[in-house]
């Protein structure tokens, strides 16, 4: 009897074992599965995005008769989308203004300009219209002090009439920190021209990525200059596969003597927008700088001297 009872038990406990083995496989394949389709979904999801001029354009068209926001209270609706109107035209006319600490994100605005002007036409409008907006995998919402400083900039050049640019600079400033930022983190009037607006190398990658989901890859830092022997080599062969900004000494950029060299550190961000070798050893590189474009002739280890980084810029596809 006992043994009768025992082999019923066992019986339905292998069957019920075998059931839940299959129970179990049957769940661990569909998570697979999801997992799987997920992962495949992610990938075509993470290509960077592009948009044309005309597309932009006739978005920024409709939103004729914006309403003056309440977030903020200091940029004229109908200036605002002037300034939207002339960078999307003429993209190499946004300038950083004088004296201020906005070099990187004016250099950064070269990709969405160029590349996809309606997402960054999209987020402008939103975040004027709702104090918040998101932009790539960050949610912008500026704070109270940065609202209203917000079309009051004065003496800074052409931007004191491009309040757009200045909702887009201070904005991005607000939002992102790097290490230069550690003491300055909340804004006070003036503080465009400090700290709290200044991009070291890496956070100025990070905000690219982040924003515009590109790849960056990076060579050199914030004190050390880039490993490459042949500066015009290396500039050459990224230059064919996308967008290059360089990290630089400005000062030493500009200054006239080009054969004396001080103790440097990196200031600026511009983008190269060509190099060439010229007929006295020099090189020929043209960059863009927030306004107009360069053009300049510089001996090679001059030029290898002054660039502290160099940020290769590339868009993502499906297979990558």
């Amino acid at each position: 009897m006992t043994s009768k009872v025992f082999g019923k038990f066992g019986y339905r406990f292998f069957v019920l074992k075998g059931s839940l083995k299959n129970i179990a496989c049957f769940v661990f394949f569909a998570v697979c599965t999801f997992f799987a389709s997920t992962v495949s979904a992610n990938k075509l999801n993470d290509t960077t995005r592009f948009s044309s001029r005309e597309e932009a354009i006739a978005f920024l068209e409709k939103q004729a008769g914006l309403a003056q926001s309440d977030y903020w209270p200091n940029i004229n609706p109908v200036l605002f989308l002037q300034n939207i109107r002339k960078n999307i035209e003429q993209p190499l006319s946004i300038y950083e203004g004088r004296s201020t600490n906005f070099c990187a994100y004016a250099a950064l605005s070269y990709l969405p300009l160029h590349q996809n002007p309606l997402d960054y036409t999209r987020f402008l409008i939103t975040l004027y219209k709702d104090g918040k907006a998101m932009y790539g995998r960050e949610y912008f919402e500026p704070t109270r002090a940065v609202r209203l400083a917000a079309g009051t900039l004065s003496f800074k050049g052409e931007l004191d009439i491009r309040p757009a640019d200045q909702l887009w600079f201070m904005s991005l400033a607000d939002h992102f920190k790097g290490y230069l930022n550690l003491f300055d983190h909340h804004y006070n009037p003036g503080d465009e021209n400090k700290t709290w607006a200044a991009v070291n190398f890496a956070k100025f990658n990070r905000m690219i990525r982040r924003l515009f989901n590109y790849h960056v890859d990076a060579a050199g830092s914030d004190l050390i200059r880039p490993g490459f022997r042949d500066a015009f080599d290396y500039l050459s062969e990224k230059i064919k596969t996308g967008t290059v900004a360089l990290f630089v000494n400005n000062l030493d950029l500009y200054k006239k003597n080009h054969t004396r060299l001080r103790l440097n550190i990196p200031t600026h961000f511009v983008i190269l927008l060509g190099i060439d070798e010229a007929d006295d050893d020099r090189i020929a590189i043209t960059y863009w700088d927030y306004g107009g474009i360069t053009r300049q002739y510089l001996p090679e280890s001059f030029l290898r001297k002054i660039i502290f980084g160099v940020s290769h810029i590339t868009a993502k596809k499906n297979n990558d």
